[in-house]
């Protein structure tokens, strides 16, 4: 173990280089773990210097401060302004949820703490010096950890930009940061329309008398505003004026009286180091640099999180020494630690910045649903923790969102054209590589009939191709000829017989991703022999090992065109209640669609209408052959996930020229178009680009992608981001998937098999007792986790 006097004999002297949350909390965890180490905090301002008003940490973070030096967290404990209460102000109304907890300190008032418990501990600190050369400073004090902790523009990060990598991405809204006497007794969201578009408020209490209150507003509107050409004064009485429902005839305060006109808006820069350590050569001596607090990362205001991550960055590095090692193997295990955790945050980050900088594509909304969307904005709220915080109101917005019923959302029907779904839960379209001559054998009777029987609104049936040459593998499905025909009218005629579920056919052609061999050898490659021709938009093979496709001829699109309506008919005939063409993932249609896959020079090429022309085409063509009480979806690929190719932008354009041709829904996937793809996963990591185009273009989408549990699809369906759920890999461990989490909500809302009652009220006593279990034993003083 270490001596106590030093958490490493090659570390005795500790510079950090910035004075505020992550520079001194860091400085004082470790002077009061190690007495003998020598620290010292450099920073330019003065103690009482402070730009900004208050932060916001949650109970969780608290408790993380209680644990790390419960000295410290006492006396901030002592200043915070605590409150449970969210309240959204929208369109003249007002929604209140509680349980939250959030705590606000002044910026100042936090920042002299934590230099009054240095000084007490016996840190070194040196205000009004400017460090613009780090390794000078270094060298002076003759460090032998130096902690660049000078902040959101730091020098010490722009220096060694070629070993940090940072990313900054300057963010779509401006922003200024004010302060008001008005005393808010919750979290307030207060949103103003003006004539050039929404502003919105985000206030609270900090301190005895004292609010923080941050104005935001995209940048086309501030523009138009003419708010980059007024100077403070008159931009603070222009948004006086426009809040003044809200300030009760409170003044709006600056504190950032140095900087003049639009300075005091700014765009948020959210920055992403690829490293956060590194060794400078000082004097003949190797000194690890290490980033901290924003100086290595940025997490935007709305989720209340950049002074959380600072503070978290200087616990998790100093425990790290504690558990002993080398410096280096420490720093490394405080790099790969935290700059995992940052990225979760930063995720959650965007999704709530992207939500308030796109206010007006939820501006349709009630306000009920509005403030569930924007409290669940980050998509690290769910619908079972809200329950948590306050069951009470989420049971009532439940209740409206149902029409006066009490059903988990997942569960209310929805009704499109001729066709009621009982409820939220598709089961999706997947590859099961069992047809023989692309005719569905008794596996996909049973694969389907089962999944129909566990609770699911509709099954879909895996990708089925109009032609021989169109299916992915041999033993993909087609719908082609008589045989396969009857094969899958046997599977309609089971499911509509025996369950209340609803069946539907995707449709599509393989395109360049055609002749590979089944899903469990090597996917996406080509078979061993007998492969056939392929088809694309362009000659442009989808990898190195497969065919190179032949460019289609006009002849040869006017002739798929009508095969995929002949499948169309085909498909009416069987009695299918749901109809998918399938755009997406680098098939046929979608090599059409993606500027990486599409280089043609005729009218099938070029802009995103031109390259949609020939879908749209085929698209019409179904339309026309299918009932018109009957719906249409089409799934696409709304990101390639790769340099040049198609965005979250042009998903919205190609969905809105869909939905002119007649489509009812957009089935929303992402990616797979090409190999250079690189997508960004996580839970529900497709469900924003459902959300835009479902709120943009006014039309209704199903979300698909990591929904694994009904909590994810009750958040999903309550927010409006999307109207079905496309649940695919859980249904295939577990084909009673929708009953199965229905029971775990205790709700009984949903239609089991009468052959299977008996299976259902066990599971549920079941259920029942292991909650009662749980409750007993968990610690009534238990809280959900925080909104950040």
């Amino acid at each position: 173990m270490n001596s106590p006097k030093l958490p490493s004999p090659a570390l005795q002297r500790v510079l950090c280089i910035g004075g505020g949350p992550a520079g001194l909390y860091f400085a004082l965890l470790m002077k009061a773990r190690w007495p003998d180490l020598t620290v010292t905090v450099v920073e330019r301002n003065r103690p009482f210097d402070t730009f900004g008003w208050g932060v916001v940490l949650s109970d969780q973070t608290l408790a993380n401060l209680a644990e790390a030096d419960p000295a410290t967290a006492g006396l901030i404990g002592d200043a915070f302004n605590h409150w449970d209460d969210i309240e959204v102000f929208f369109k003249g109304r007002s929604v209140r949820s509680s349980g939250h907890g959030f705590c606000g300190i002044g910026r100042k008032r936090l920042l002299n703490i934590l230099q009054e418990r240095c000084l007490a501990l016996g840190v070194d600190l040196v205000f009004e010096r400017d460090a613009t050369d780090d390794q000078a400073l270094a060298a002076e004090y003759d460090a032998d950890l130096v902690i660049a902790s000078d902040g959101l523009n730091s020098r010490i990060r722009t220096r060694y930009a070629d070993v940090f990598q940072p990313d900054i991405d300057t963010r779509q809204c401006r922003f200024v940061w004010l302060g008001t006497k008005k005393k808010f007794d919750a979290f307030t969201f207060a949103f103003e329309k003006t004539e050039h578009g929404w502003f919105q408020a985000h206030a609270y209490q900090f301190d005895a008398d004292t609010s923080t209150f941050i104005v935001e507003t995209p940048q086309e509107v501030w523009e138009a505003h003419g708010l980059d050409k007024m100077e403070q004064p008159e931009a603070i009485a222009f948004c006086e004026k426009l809040f003044a429902a809200y300030l009760d005839g409170n003044a709006l305060i600056s504190n950032a009286t140095h900087l003049r006109g639009s300075a005091n808006w700014i765009r948020f820069p959210r920055v992403v180091c690829g490293h956060w350590t590194h060794r400078v050569d000082i004097g003949g001596k190797t000194v690890p640099v290490v980033l901290m607090g924003d100086a290595a990362h940025t997490a935007h205001f709305s989720i209340g999180s950049g002074t959380k991550l600072a503070l978290e960055d200087a616990i998790d590095l100093a425990k790290t020494f504690e558990q002993g090692g080398d410096v280096d193997q420490v720093l490394l295990a405080y790099e790969g630690r935290r700059s995992v955790e940052v990225l979760k945050i930063q995720n959650a980050a965007r999704n709530s910045t992207e939500w308030f900088e796109n206010v007006t594509r939820y501006s349709g909304m009630q306000i009920e649903q509005f403030a569930y969307s924007l409290l669940t904005r980050s998509q690290r709220i769910s619908h079972e923790n809200l329950r948590l915080r306050d069951a009470r109101w989420l049971g009532g917005y439940e209740q409206w969102l149902a029409g006066g019923k009490q059903l988990p959302p997942m569960l209310m029907p929805f009704t499109v054209r001729g066709l009621t779904l009982k409820n939220r839960i598709i089961v999706s379209p997947m590859a099961t590589y069992s047809a023989v001559d692309g005719v569905p054998q008794d596996f996909h009777l049973v694969h389907l009939g089962a999944r129909a029987l566990g609770g699911a609104a509709m099954v879909m049936v895996e990708m089925t191709s109009p032609t021989p040459e169109g299916r992915i593998t041999p033993a993909c499905t087609g719908l082609y000829n008589d045989a396969q025909q009857a094969a899958f009218k046997r599977i309609v005629d089971f499911v509509h017989a025996q369950s209340s579920a609803r069946i539907g056919m995707q449709l599509g052609h393989s395109g360049p991703k055609g002749s590979t061999q089944v899903g469990w050898e090597a996917t996406d490659e080509p078979l061993p022999s007998g492969n056939w021709p392929l088809i694309s938009a362009s000659a442009l093979a989808y990898g190195e090992q497969n065919q190179l496709p032949a460019a289609m001829s006009h002849a040869d699109m006017d002739l798929m065109r009508d095969q995929f309506a002949d499948s169309t008919r085909r498909a009416a005939e069987a009695g299918f209640d749901w109809l998918e063409l399938h755009c997406a993932h680098g098939y046929l249609l979608a090599s059409f669609i993606s500027p990486l896959t599409n280089l043609r020079t005729d009218e099938y090429g070029g802009d995103i209408a031109s390259r949609c022309r020939y879908p749209l085409e085929v698209f019409k063509a179904m339309r026309a052959a299918w009932p018109a009480d009957k719906p249409m979806s089409v799934r696409i690929s709304a990101h390639d996930w790769a340099p040049g190719g198609n965005t979250g932008d042009d998903a919205v354009e190609v969905a809105r020229l869909f939905k002119a041709a007649g489509a009812d829904f957009i089935d929303v996937s992402s990616g797979q178009t090409t190999r250079a793809a690189k997508p960004v996963y996580g839970r529900m990591y497709q469900t924003p680009f459902a959300d835009r185009i479902r709120n943009e273009v006014g039309i209704s989408t199903i979300a698909v992608g990591a929904i694994t549990d009904a909590d994810q699809a009750n958040s999903i369906i309550a927010a409006g981001r999307a109207d079905l759920c496309a649940i695919a890999r859980p249904h295939l461990a577990d084909p009673a998937w929708t009953l199965h989490e229905t029971a775990k909500l205790e709700s009984r809302a949903v239609d089991w098999p009468k052959q299977y009652l008996s299976g259902r009220d066990q599971m549920y006593r079941e259920i029942s007792k292991q909650k009662e279990m749980a409750a007993a034993t968990q610690p009534a003083a238990a809280k959900p986790a925080p909104v950040e």
